[in-house]
């Protein structure tokens, strides 16, 4: 399996491309800075070039595209990449999974009420959730290309060590046996690479947490 994984310098970007490398998947990387994916320059191919300036035959060849891509000051971003990379995967017979949000899982079995519309929903990352959401309604509407949404934990922690035990989840919000709602990044890119080599998973939202 050929995997590309854009915007793959930031932590989770990397904590997946580790991942891929121990499954033996074959790895492209896209990155804006490739000094910044030193450690990997000799596993997989690293690719300097700006998300905003890839175009249809730069991805043509993978089956699974991986969308790492974060930003958290100019915000409007999120929705402007889906947007771009709608264009240019028209047709594509790539699957793209996107490192999504955790603020757009339902707290109802009617998916009537999202995490981030709850009143203990902390204010200082409301904004990220909703332009992350953006994202995923941006994506419900998708007909030209396979896509899977992967929502983390609420509480998504980069040093918290690999523990090999998470969950994957529908769209409604779990928590594990302690009543906690957290996963570290290298279980979610774990989680992801499993999600990847399903390929039950086509168009849709999933979570996953940590047990």
């Amino acid at each position: 399996m050929k995997i590309a994984i854009l915007c793959a310098s930031g932590k989770a970007g990397k904590a997946i491309a580790k991942e891929a490398l121990e499954r033996n998947l074959e790895l492209t990387c896209f990155v804006r800075n490739s000094s910044k994916m030193s450690e990997f320059s000799s596993k997989a191919k690293i690719i300097q070039k700006d998300l905003f300036e890839l175009d249809t035959k730069d991805l043509i060849h993978f089956d699974a595209i991986i969308d790492a891509f974060g930003e958290w000051e100019n915000l409007n971003l999120h929705k402007k990449h889906i947007e771009f990379l709608s264009k240019i995967l028209q047709g594509s017979n790539s699957k793209l999974f996107v490192v999504g949000g955790a603020g757009s899982l339902y707290m109802d079995k009617s998916h009537t009420i999202r995490l981030m519309d709850t009143p203990t929903f902390p204010k200082e990352y409301l904004s990220i959730a909703k332009a992350a959401a953006e994202v995923l309604d941006f994506l419900r509407n998708e007909q030209g290309f396979k896509w899977v949404y992967v929502s983390p934990a609420a509480d998504f922690i980069p040093e918290l060590p690999k523990s090999h035990h998470y969950k994957i989840i529908g769209e409604q919000f779990e928590v594990n046996a302690n009543n906690e709602s957290k996963i570290g990044y290298d279980d979610y890119a774990s989680a992801m690479i499993d999600i990847i080599l399903n390929p039950n998973y086509e168009n849709t939202r999933i979570g996953v947490i940590g047990l």
